[in-house]
């Protein structure tokens, strides 16, 4: 199974997401938007925007 995206409105009114991986494992949350316009838009972003990102290992 592929990954998903969910979305709800979360106690406060505010629209989130989760990405889902195929086992339905949460892999990223979103933060809280005013819209559900503003929030597919930010899903949008992650699909369009990461695709290719590189994997930067921060040292502590």
């Amino acid at each position: 199974m592929a990954g998903k995206f969910e979305l709800w409105v979360d106690k406060g009114g505010e629209y989130r997401w989760n990405l889902l991986a195929g086992n339905g494992q949460v892999i990223a949350s979103s933060q809280g938007y005013a819209s559900k316009t503003n929030a597919i838009k930010g899903i949008e972003s992650v699909k369009n925007n990461a695709p290719d990102a590189p994997v930067v290992e921060v040292e502590k």
